[in-house]
């Protein structure tokens, strides 16, 4: 009896199942890659309603982060400065800047600064300041280089995974309390192996669900 259809016909289902294999696989990859906070979140940097460096400001003239971010040692916030903070300086210092007439326009009117959030968490997730820096963790290590930075951008993804991962090996991340802002801070030989004992006694870093999602 004459066949209908070729035998290699026979393989199209075969063809097909590792078509869709082939599909799926791309599109988790894709998925895995475009849709990760290292890919969407990294990198932001909205544009502020007043150009401050800070390059200039933490970098080029040394100043504290916590002269600006004032609740970041005894609050869950770091606290964004309000005009008093920049008016301490600016009141005698560049106040005829053209850059500036925001700023003395908040000043003059009582208004408050909009600053534009950077570093944004979800409302399902907890996060406090004062507890990670009182346990020696720096500014850099969530920050990175930011007296390098004349725009503030995002520079880690702030992903549960990469808290997770900081969690599990908290020795790496803590440093000496006196230099929690220093962003040029290397940890010498000795002071790894200080940390690791450190990381020993300290309270372990919570990894269940509810220390993060209350």
């Amino acid at each position: 009896m004459t066949q209908i259809f070729p035998k290699w016909m026979n393989m199209i289902p075969k063809i097909i199942i590792v078509g869709i294999m082939f599909i799926v696989l791309i599109l988790s990859l894709v998925i895995w890659y475009f849709f990760s906070p290292w890919h969407t979140d990294v990198g932001y940097m909205p544009t502020q309603p007043i150009p401050y460096s800070h390059k200039l400001h933490a970098g080029d003239l040394n100043i504290d982060c916590r002269y600006c971010h004032f609740n970041v040692e005894r609050s869950a916030m770091a606290g964004v400065p309000p005009t008093q903070i920049c008016m301490n300086c600016h009141e005698t210092i560049l106040s005829d800047s053209k850059d500036l007439k925001y700023l003395m326009e908040s000043w003059n009117n009582n208004i408050p600064i909009e600053w534009i959030k950077v570093h944004k968490l979800p409302d399902y997730a907890y996060f406090d300041h004062s507890v990670h820096v009182k346990a020696g963790v720096g500014c850099y290590s969530c920050h990175g280089r930011v007296d390098q930075m004349e725009e503030v951008r995002q520079v880690k993804p702030l992903s549960m995974g990469w808290c997770l991962d900081c969690h599990r090996s908290a020795n790496k991340e803590i440093r000496p309390l006196n230099s929690i802002t220093n962003m040029q801070w290397q940890p010498s030989i000795e002071w790894n192996e200080i940390a690791e004992q450190k990381a020993k006694l300290m309270t372990p870093p919570v990894e269940s669900c509810s220390g993060c999602h209350r």
